[in-house]
C-alpha cells in the first residue's frame, strides 16, 4: 500500500477507495515541486560550490534503536524509510539518532547537525528532555508519545490520545441505551488520566458514573476491584482502561462477581493487541480506535519489504513522514519548519485515517467503534466523515 498525506476536506471513505489515484497525483506534485536541472546544455557542467545538503530538508528521527524499546524504534524507523520510498521524496534528509544512548546527547547531535524538525522521541519523559534542548534552538518536535502533559510550545503529539477513545466509546454506548457506567483503571498515570476522562465523557454524554476501581492487572487486584463494583448497584457498561492483557484478567473477574450482563468497553490500547480476538470472555466488547483499513494495506507492504510484520505503533512513523513530505512543498530548505502549516482545521490523511493538530499540540482523530468477535475486530460504528467546526 502506498499512501500520501495532504490537507484536505475529502471524506475518509473516498480516500480509501481512491488511494492509488491520490498517490499518483501526489507523486506528480512532488516531482513538479522538485524539478530537475534541464539536460542537453552545451559546455562543461557548472562548478558546484554550495553544500549539496543545502537543497535538502534536514529532519531528525529520535528513537530507541537499542535497549528495551529497540524493537519499537526499529519498526517505526522502518516505516519512515518505507514512506520515503513510497513518496519518492528525494528532497528530505532523514537521519536517525539512537535515544537509548542518551536522549539529551542524541538531541544535541541532531541540533548540531542542522536539523530543522525532530520526529520523536517515543516516550513522554524523553520528549520533555529533548524539548529542553530543541526549543531554544527553535526546532519543533512531532512526537510519537500520547502523554498530553508534554504537549504545547512547539511540541506536537502524533500518538493516539486515550481521552478521545474513551469519549467515543462512551458516547456510542450511551446512544445504544447504556446509561450507568463504571470502570476498572490501571494504577499508572494512564489510569489516573483515564478516570478523569471518563468522568468528563459520561457527564457530557448524559450518563451516570456509578464508580471507578483501580487494579494493577493481577488476578487478585482484578478480583478485588470486581467485588467492590458489584456492590455499587446496577451497572450497564464497564470501561477497562488498561492494556489488552489486563482486560483478559479483568473481564472474567467481573463475570465471576455477578456483573454478567454489563457491556465491556475498552480504549485504543486494545487495537495493538490482536490476542484479544482469541479470548472468548472479551467477545462482544467495544472499543474506539483508528480505522485499520489503510493500516492493513500498509502492513502488507511492510511485510513484503522487511519480511516481518510491523508493530502497530509504526504507523505513526509512516504518517509523520507523509506529513513532512506534504509540508515540504512550501518549506524552503534551510529555513525554519513552518509550524503554522501543521494547524490546518481541515486536517490531514494518513495510514491511521484523518487527523488534525490543534494549537495546543494535541491531535484530534476520527475514530471508529470496533467490536471484538471470534478471531477478529469488526467495525460497528464507522468514523465520522468530517471534523467538527
Amino acid at each position: 500500500m502506498s499512501a500520501t498525506i495532504a490537507a484536505t476536506g475529502a471524506q475518509p471513505q473516498a480516500i480509501v477507495s481512491g488511494l492509488r489515484r491520490l498517490l499518483a497525483l501526489a507523486m506528480l506534485a512532488l516531482l513538479a515541486a522538485c524539478a530537475a536541472v534541464p539536460r542537453g546544455a552545451e559546455g562543461p557542467p557548472p562548478v558546484v560550490t554550495a553544500d549539496p545538503l543545502d537543497s535538502l530538508h534536514r529532519v531528525a528521527l529520535l528513537l530507541p534503536m537499542t535497549g528495551p524499546d529497540g524493537d519499537v524504534g526499529q519498526s517505526i524507523a522502518n516505516a519512515t524509510a518505507l514512506a520515503l520510498a513510497d513518496t519518492k521524496a528525494t528532497n528530505i534528509r532523514l537521519i536517525t539518532y539512537d535515544t537509548a544512548q542518551g536522549v539529551a546527547a542524541a538531541t544535541k547531535r541532531a541540533v548540531a547537525d542542522g536539523n530543522k524538525l525532530i520526529l520523536g522521541p517515543l516516550r513522554g519523559e524523553n520528549v520533555t528532555e529533548a524539548a529542553a534542548i530543541a526549543r531554544p534552538a527553535g526546532i519543533p518536535i512531532i512526537s510519537f508519545s500520547n502523554d498530553i502533559g508534554i504537549a504545547g510550545q512547539n511540541v506536537f503529539l502524533l500518538g493516539h490520545l486515550p481521552n478521545q477513545s474513551i469519549d467515543r466509546v462512551v458516547r456510542h454506548a450511551k446512544a445504544k441505551g447504556f446509561n450507568r457506567f463504571a470502570a476498572v483503571v490501571s494504577t499508572s498515570v494512564y489510569g489516573q488520566r483515564a478516570q478523569a476522562n471518563l468522568v468528563n465523557s459520561v457527564r457530557s454524554a448524559g450518563g451516570i458514573l456509578v464508580g471507578v476501581q483501580e487494579s494493577d492487572g493481577s488476578p487478585a487486584a482484578a478480583d478485588a476491584a470486581a467485588r467492590r463494583l458489584a456492590q455499587m448497584g446496577q451497572i450497564d457498561a464497564i470501561l477497562i482502561a488498561d492494556s489488552g492483557r489486563a482486560a483478559v484478567v479483568a473481564v472474567p473477574a467481573l463475570r465471576r462477581n455477578g456483573l454478567r450482563n454489563a457491556k465491556i468497553l475498552g480504549t485504543d490500547l486494545w487495537n495493538i493487541d490482536g490476542s484479544l480476538a482469541s479470548s472468548s470472555p472479551i467477545y462482544g466488547a467495544w472499543f474506539a480506535s483508528v480505522s485499520d483499513t489503510l493500516y492493513n494495506q500498509y502492513a502488507t507492504k511492510y511485510r513484503a519489504r522487511y519480511s516481518k510484520a510491523p508493530l502497530r505503533l509504526s504507523s505513526l512513523g509512516y504518517d509523520s513522514v507523509l506529513l513532512v513530505v506534504r509540508v515540504a512543498r512550501d518549506w524552503r530548505p534551510g529555513s525554519k519548519f513552518p509550524v503554522t502549516q501543521l494547524i490546518d482545521p481541515q486536517g490531514f490523511i494518513g495510514v491511521d485515517g484523518a487527523f488534525r493538530f490543534m494549537s495546543n499540540g494535541l491531535t484530534e482523530r476520527m475514530l471508529e467503534v470496533q467490536e471484538i468477535q471470534a478471531g477478529k475486530f469488526v467495525t460497528v460504528d464507522p468514523a465520522p466523515t468530517s471534523f467538527a467546526k
